[in-house]
């Protein structure tokens, strides 16, 4: 594992890049609501993917969930909100420009599990240019409950389910030649019906997407180490 490290000032904080792999098309793993940039490898899925690495198939990377542990936290629910928009803007222009100096100009595929769905889902949608394909996993999709009925700008233009239905121009003609691949478990803690929701609000747009059942899988590390590798798998075939 490779570290870099830096102050945001569009967060106000220190941000965490760690990377794994020599070659590959690049891979954005965000980690779940509380996790940080290392939560991936403690929990198996960097071990689970390392026979793609092996093959120079893909190269991945992971960072701090800032906003997911302000959500998480119960912070004042405007101040998550402004925070997600500003990770998202750290995101496009921190952490993909970190990549691309590592990677080239390679289409970067967005993943993640619980929040980190949410996170590798919105990263797609609001920046096409430079996120290929998505992988959401067990997928959090709508973080409006956790509003508190404190409704802002901020959390609108972060949540894919509240703006894609109003979107149009350029960037929805990119994202139509995207692909978001949606995967649920039915098993313990899991939440299909978040994920059949935000397949819907895709495919009224005509972003390419599809839906994966894992029947019994549980909203856990065991899932997502096996479904993972196997959609990486797909989609640098």
């Amino acid at each position: 594992m490779i570290t870099d490290s830096w102050h945001s000032d569009r967060l106000g904080h220190q941000i965490t890049l760690n990377r794994w792999g020599e070659v590959g098309r690049p891979v954005l793993v965000f980690p779940t609501a509380g996790g940080d940039a290392g939560e991936i490898e403690r929990f198996g899925l960097v071990a689970a993917l390392s026979p793609l690495m092996a093959e120079g198939r893909t190269k991945v990377y992971s960072i701090d969930s800032v906003a997911g542990r302000s959500w998480l936290n119960g912070d004042d629910p405007r101040h998550s909100a402004w925070l997600q928009n500003q990770f998202d803007q750290t995101v496009r222009w921190e952490i993909v420009p970190a990549i691309q100096a590592d990677t080239g100009d390679l289409p970067i595929i967005s993943a993640g599990a619980s929040i980190g769905a949410y996170n590798a889902v919105a990263s797609l949608c609001r920046h096409p240019d430079v996120f290929g394909a998505a992988v959401g996993m067990s997928g959090t999709y709508d973080l409006e409950p956790w509003l508190r009925g404190h409704w802002t700008d901020d959390f609108y233009f972060s949540s894919p389910l509240h703006y894609l239905p109003a979107l149009e121009g350029p960037v929805l003609e990119d994202l139509r030649r995207r692909f978001i691949l949606l995967a649920t478990g039915t098993g313990e803690h899991e939440n299909p019906g978040e994920t059949w929701r935000m397949a819907d609000v895709l495919g009224q747009k005509g972003i390419p997407n599809r839906v994966d059942n894992w029947p019994g899988w549980s909203h856990d590390w065991p899932t997502w180490r096996s479904m993972l590798p196997t959609y990486l798998s797909e989609l640098t075939a």
